[in-house]
């Protein structure tokens, strides 16, 4: 079994010159099984393919990333989808990866939903008729259960959602994704890697704590070649209800979002500031958009998501004369 820098091989392991590499029982759950088996040289997977078909019907496709959790990455998921389905001439999914901690369907009011197996896949849950959601815990018999899986096991649940999930014709994609870069990030670039992904949008708050690891989660954009639409502050700030003024919750102690993106040549999509009210719709399921529409944070989200719906659009664009 060929073993990652460091790592010490299994006892058992049959080795990578012997004829039992990847074969051998003790083979069974490494990561590198199917590179051992196929005598060093990795065999494209025939999914990527298939995912390929599939999406065919999916004109945008983006990823919501953050480098560390409690930013705010599945509400503004959950948000930026419902903005999009506002417009009722638009098909939106919404697609949560987040296997080990999946808050989607309590933020879209689907908790205690079930999927459905129908004869061309599995059917997604709707919110609206022109709004779906797939996600894993939509597949846990209680919200409390705990999802202990491996990588291999998390990359065979993407794969499952991307093939055989039965989206039907989509306008927007967005893909609410674990915080950092691990195993899912790599399966969800790798599964879509011979379809178009239109690019990703990076939520940070404005302290150098989370910055620190937003950085990181660019460079990973860089190395894999995914397109960045831009970043999202969120939690920049909070406006007084009664008075409007604003105060800053987190210092900018090296100049937030904004320095950041101009440092790296990254678009700064815009700043949410705190509202207590965001919370509160999550928890119970519903549109911070539509319930409190006169909100600053509303307001902000409305600017982002028409820049996104902008970038898409000029990329679609740029796509076809290509």
């Amino acid at each position: 079994m060929a073993e990652g820098p460091g790592a010490a091989p299994p006892h058992d392991c049959p080795g990578t010159s012997s004829a039992q590499a990847g074969r051998a029982a003790a083979c069974q759950g490494c990561p590198n099984q199917g590179l051992c088996a196929s005598g060093g040289v990795a065999a494209p997977d025939p999914a990527i393919e298939e995912i390929k078909e599939k999406m065919k019907t999916v004109k945008h496709k983006i990823l919501v990333l953050s480098g560390k959790g409690g930013v705010g990455k599945s509400t503004f998921s959950a948000h930026l989808a419902y903005g999009l389905a506002e417009d009722e001439t638009k098909q939106v999914a919404l697609l949560d990866i987040d296997i080990c901690g999946p808050s989607i369907p309590k933020m879209m009011g689907l908790e205690g939903e079930q999927v459905h197996q129908s004869g061309s896949g599995w059917s997604p849950v709707y919110v609206e008729e022109n709004l779906s959601v797939m996600s894993v815990g939509f597949l846990l018999s209680s919200p409390d259960d705990a999802v202990i899986w491996r990588g291999p096991k998390k990359n065979g649940m993407i794969k499952q959602f991307l093939r055989d999930v039965d989206w039907g014709e989509i306008d927007y994609l967005i893909v609410d994704t674990p915080p950092g870069t691990s195993d899912e990030h790599l399966s969800i670039v790798q599964y879509l890697s011979s379809t178009h992904i239109d690019g990703v949008v990076i939520i940070t708050t404005p302290q150098e704590v989370s910055l620190q690891d937003v950085r990181k989660e660019i460079n990973f954009c860089h190395k894999v070649k995914l397109p960045i639409i831009g970043v999202v502050e969120n939690m920049s700030g909070f406006v007084c209800p009664k008075c409007k003024n604003e105060s800053q919750i987190f210092p900018l102690t090296t100049g937030g979002a904004e320095k950041m993106c101009q440092n790296l040549n990254i678009s700064l999509l815009g700043k949410v500031p705190l509202d207590p009210q965001i919370g509160k719709s999550c928890d119970k399921g519903q549109s911070f958009l539509s319930e409190i529409p006169e909100s600053p944070a509303t307001s902000s989200y409305r600017n982002i998501i028409q820049r996104i719906q902008e970038y898409c659009g000029l990329h679609h664009s740029q796509e076809k004369i290509i």
